[in-house]
């Protein structure tokens, strides 16, 4: 299989570069690594806003988007093209990801000309922050069994609740909130989509500290937050379609990522560190785990050609996605646990001015988090076995009821 550009995707690369190589800064093997976002001060939010302005003034800002909204209307293999030569590139976190991933695309869909006009140009723009409230302490994996209420009072909705893994919520602008509106419909008819403004009156947000000591997932707790109800989206009870728009997008959004995937800063460590007075790539047992590592990448990156075809070809991929989430995520982890085991007893200790030790470190420590985020890795293995297998669905105590009638707890003798 021919996995070349075509004549037109090579032109498009060649205007990407080429852009690129006017306004950013090559990417650096020292640069540091912000894998959850978590180190983001007033200096990156600054840096971020700069890049992003740039970005959207050069027509580089959402390549899919339509072009009366200042979107270029790329095809999907354009946009991942414009991910592959941006990735050569030094980028802030990206703190813009859930709102031009997810939420943007959400209110293009299903949005009302209002809406439209009054969320999509700042966002666009870099001028507002996005973060999505859908998991729930008692609802992750399993949206539709949201608990935080909605209830219509005149023209707003009083909210209360608690949303949790909130990602960038304390210096967001805006959310987009899926809340349980209507508690005697059946568990997915009762759901009601919303934007809400994260200076509102009653809300709190409550930092996660997380295994690596960083903070970039949150709690929010709702009291008797008013939502406006020029603030919803979609029709009442329909949030349950209109936030299926936003999972597909943050699928699409988070896959073809992985670049701490790659064998090539394993190899590079193995060539610095030393074993025995040697370097440690010389050791048989190193290469032998190296080249494991090696074949493990190439599986992924094959496969992910699959879905790079599907999108050269106008079609729709197939589950390569959840595939490479469910399997990449895994050998990252393990790329990182032999990192710090190639280390010896340096690889205990954390010294960010020793790259090669407290690289494997960071990304040992973060890397639970992204397996969790956009899917877990039994949502995905459920997702496989029942869509791509075919096999059985889980037994579900569920449907047909009303949500206020669905038993919770463990089951009664």
């Amino acid at each position: 299989m021919d996995f070349n550009d075509t004549p037109e995707e090579a032109e498009f690369r060649a205007e990407a570069r080429a852009w690129l190589e006017a306004n950013a800064t090559p990417h650096r093997d020292d640069d540091e690594e912000d894998l959850l976002g978590e180190r983001i001060d007033d200096k990156t939010l600054a840096w971020c806003r700069e890049w992003q302005a740039k970005k959207a003034e050069g027509g580089w800002a959402c390549l899919t988007w339509p072009k009366e909204v200042g979107g270029r209307e790329a095809t999907p293999i354009q946009n991942v093209i414009w991910k592959q030569e941006l990735a050569k590139y030094r980028n802030p976190p990206d703190i813009y990801g859930i709102g031009l991933g997810m939420c943007g695309p959400t209110i293009l869909t299903h949005g009302t000309d209002e809406q439209k006009q009054r969320w999509i140009p700042e966002m666009m723009e870099g001028q507002q922050i996005w973060c999505q409230l859908f998991s729930e302490p008692s609802a992750g994996s399993d949206l539709a069994g949201l608990r935080s209420s909605a209830v219509l009072d005149g023209d707003d909705w009083i909210v209360n609740g608690q949303k949790i893994w909130t990602t960038g919520a304390q210096f967001s602008d805006w959310g987009i909130l899926v809340l349980r509106s209507d508690p005697n419909a059946v568990k997915h008819a009762g759901l009601t989509y919303f934007v809400v403004d994260m200076h509102s009156p009653g809300i709190e947000i409550r930092p996660i500290t997380q295994i690596n000591r960083g903070q970039g997932f949150n709690e929010v707790f709702f009291t008797d937050v008013r939502i406006p109800d020029a603030n919803r989206i979609g029709a009442v009870g329909d949030g349950w379609r209109v936030a299926i728009t936003t999972l597909m997008n943050e699928r699409a959004s988070i896959g073809g990522g992985g670049g701490a995937g790659n064998t090539a800063d394993l190899i590079r460590a193995a060539r610095e560190i030393e074993i025995d007075g040697r370097p440690a790539i010389e050791n048989a047992a190193v290469r032998g785990k190296l080249a494991d590592f090696y074949i493990r990448s190439k599986g992924l990156q094959f496969t992910g050609n699959r879905t790079l075809t599907a999108l050269s070809r106008g079609q729709t991929p197939g589950p390569e996605a959840s595939l490479g989430k469910l399997i990449g995520g895994v050998m990252v982890q393990d790329l990182a646990e032999f990192g710090i085991e190639l280390a010896g007893m340096a690889g205990i200790v954390h010294d960010a001015s020793n790259p090669t030790t407290s690289l494997w470190q960071d990304r040992f420590l973060a890397i639970p988090g992204l397996r969790i985020a956009g899917g877990t890795d039994e949502v995905l293995r459920n997702i496989i076995a029942e869509r791509v297998l075919g096999l059985p669905p889980e037994v579900r105590l569920d449907k047909g009821i009303a949500f206020k009638d669905v038993p919770t707890g463990p089951p009664s003798n």
